[in-house]
């Protein structure tokens, strides 16, 4: 099996959102479903000198995440029905909407908040990386639509050759709980 997986170059990314918006639209997503989400983590603080001069060491940035099709999880030890699975080709985790049963499971056992309820169509919803457009030969939508080009897809070991195995920034839960397929090139700020 080739594992997928995704890489973020969290230093490129400007959070305009197009990924997480090219997302909902060619998902139909409705109103606060999200696979992809572009997150504002800010730190620091705002500290007065001996002289009363406001000093600062402020920082922010930008994370988008969806998925990570992780080695481990949560979603899938969570669901009851095994509605929710790896796919044997190529370790993407995806719902089988005919076994979900809706009760939630999987959302509450993935830290990074990707299984999402629909309740129109009344069973769990999520990232499939695409799977119709790139069996078209096309990328994923959130990849195709990065202007900054901070998003890449692919075989998880190239995409670890290509630019190492990072996975965890602050903001986000550790890469040790669920060993997600996805490599940071962290914002200078976020380095752990």
């Amino acid at each position: 099996m080739v594992q997928l997986g995704f890489y973020i170059n969290q230093a490129r990314c400007n959070g305009c959102n197009a990924c997480a918006i090219a997302c909902k639209d060619k998902n139909d997503n409705a109103v606060g479903i999200n696979f992809r989400r572009v997150y504002v983590e800010e730190s620091g603080e705002f500290t007065k000198d001996s002289d009363g001069a406001w000093i600062n060491n402020v920082a922010a940035f930008n994370i988008s995440l969806s998925c990570n099709h992780c080695d481990e999880p949560g979603c899938v030890q969570g669901c009851p029905t095994t509605a929710m699975h790896k796919r044997e080709e190529d370790g993407v985790v995806i719902v089988d909407s005919e076994k979900c049963i809706g009760c939630r499971y999987c959302e509450w056992n993935c830290p990074y908040g990707a299984p999402q309820f629909n309740e129109e169509l009344g069973h769990m919803t999520k990232c499939d990386t695409c799977l119709d457009l790139r069996e078209a030969g096309e990328k994923p939508a959130c990849v195709a639509a990065c202007i900054m080009r901070a998003i890449d897809f692919g075989p998880i070991d190239e995409l670890r050759k290509k630019y190492g195995h990072n996975a965890d920034i602050k903001g986000i839960p550790s890469s040790k709980l669920t060993k997600p397929n996805l490599v940071i090139n962290a914002h200078q700020d976020a380095a752990i």
